[in-house]
């Protein structure tokens, strides 16, 4: 009876190391962004968003226009892995790491912080590639 406990609690343990499904991370997103104020989640619009000139920059710049093929960072050269979750199944399921590369991206792409409707449009149109 003992070894069946130590069995189940291993295969409890082992499934919560394991990567969370992109869906979940960014459904718990966009309840966040909604109760930060996003309304009516767009994906269209996170696209247009996502192609849009500001300045000298857009998220092409680095991410390419097709998302399913690596990117390279425009300062730095570094080749960034594709966004699109269908080819890359590691993009969006981490919550902190979505935070993270929404403000750094935002705040060099932007000039400041995207709002809780750009990202939710963003992420929107994102899980759908």
């Amino acid at each position: 009876m003992k070894r069946i406990r130590w069995a189940l609690l291993a295969g409890f343990v082992l499934t919560l190391s394991l990567p969370v499904r992109a869906a979940d991370a960014v459904d718990e997103l966009l309840a966040r962004y909604q109760a930060e104020g996003a309304q009516s989640i767009d994906a269209a619009r996170g696209e247009r968003l996502w192609m849009q000139q500001h300045g000298d920059r857009s998220c092409t710049s680095c991410h390419g226009k097709d998302l399913t093929k690596p990117g390279k960072h425009q300062r730095t050269g570094k080749t960034i892995e594709p966004m699109a979750p269908s080819v890359n199944p590691e993009r969006l399921t981490d919550v902190r790491k979505i935070e993270k590369w929404f403000l750094r991206n935002c705040k060099w792409t932007l000039g400041r912080e995207c709002s809780a409707q750009e990202k939710a449009d963003i992420l929107a149109w994102l899980r759908t590639l």
